[in-house]
């Protein structure tokens, strides 16, 4: 049999549960001082939560905290409307979840699992110790935005050139630490000058923000998308060879050339010319790059609308 049970947290709330909570765990007559276990979790809980702004490691040792005083096996954190999910430890047969909330904002959704049933006390110092981490994760969410925004093109809800040259140095990295593939491939809109002076940059702005639309949908989960700027992108396609990329070029492709936009009830033809690499042995970030966007503007040269390998 499995339990499952729910609850939404409201920040202000939280906080009143958490000073009851360490009234009502204190003992009459605390020995020389001690505090008591609850009030020594708060306490370790309030240090270590603050030692770190990044959201994964905020929960992870949140999560820590729990499975060694509470014996919970696994725990997963979900915010949709930030795009945002992380698993810690294993998920097991009984399982409780909380909908963290503060002043109507939405902070996530929480959910703990364990293999034997949670009693109302546990239950209790559960919902106690997420009182303590609902500051840090406040903060850990504010910080997260602040970091996702510097890398994020704002227009087409791709990652821009910085998020580009970050996400290639790692990769590289990680391409020649697992001897596995990477591949790149140079994505630019043909004749979008004339998009942009028929019909103005507003529409122009659309045309852009439809075409990174049908790239992303082209694309698999691990695989990453990036302007670099006007109306060239990039994709970044780990533990990828040259065929592979090669077939998801051709993807991009023809999905864009039979993409229907409009421009007021008008339709719009357009196409893409692409360059398609796999990494060779002790080729540099920069070099890769660089010989991609020269297979791009190849395929330009030679009629557009085309992939060049």
């Amino acid at each position: 049999m499995s339990s499952t049970h729910g609850n939404t947290i409201d920040f202000d709330s939280a906080k009143l549960k958490l000073s009851q909570g360490t009234t009502r765990s204190a003992p009459a007559k605390p020995a020389a001082g001690r505090p008591t276990p609850v009030a020594a979790v708060l306490q370790r809980l309030s240090h270590l939560l603050q030692t770190s702004l990044e959201l994964e490691r905020v929960l992870e040792m949140f999560f820590q905290e729990l499975a060694h005083n509470l014996a919970v096996d696994g725990m997963e954190y979900r915010n949709d409307g930030r795009r945002f999910q992380t698993k810690f430890g294993q998920s097991a047969t009984h399982r409780c979840s909380y909908r963290i909330t503060h002043g109507g904002e939405y902070l996530g959704d929480l959910q703990f699992s364990r293999q034997k049933r949670f009693s109302e006390a546990q239950l209790e110092a559960l919902e106690t110790f997420i009182g303590s981490l609902l500051y840090p994760l406040r903060n850990a969410i504010l910080y997260h935005e602040a970091v996702s925004s510097a890398l994020n093109d704002s227009l087409t809800n791709t990652g821009n050139r910085l998020a580009f040259n970050q996400a290639l140095d790692r990769e590289v990295q990680l391409s020649i630490r697992h001897r596995t593939p990477l591949s790149l491939l140079v994505v630019d809109i043909d004749h979008f000058k004339q998009i942009n002076d028929r019909f103005g940059h507003a529409y122009g702005d659309e045309a852009l923000k439809a075409m990174a639309s049908c790239t992303h949908h082209c694309l698999r989960s691990v695989d990453s998308l990036f302007r670099l700027g006007g109306e060239e992108f990039v994709v970044l396609l780990n533990n990828t060879d040259l065929t592979a990329a090669q077939i998801v070029a051709e993807r991009i492709r023809r999905a864009i050339e039979e993409m229907q936009f409009e421009v007021d009830g008008q339709p719009i033809s357009m196409t893409v010319s692409l360059g398609a690499v796999m990494r060779h042995p002790e080729e540099t970030s920069r070099d890769l790059i660089d010989r991609c966007d020269k297979l791009m503007y190849q395929a330009k040269q030679a009629g557009r609308n085309q992939v060049m390998l």
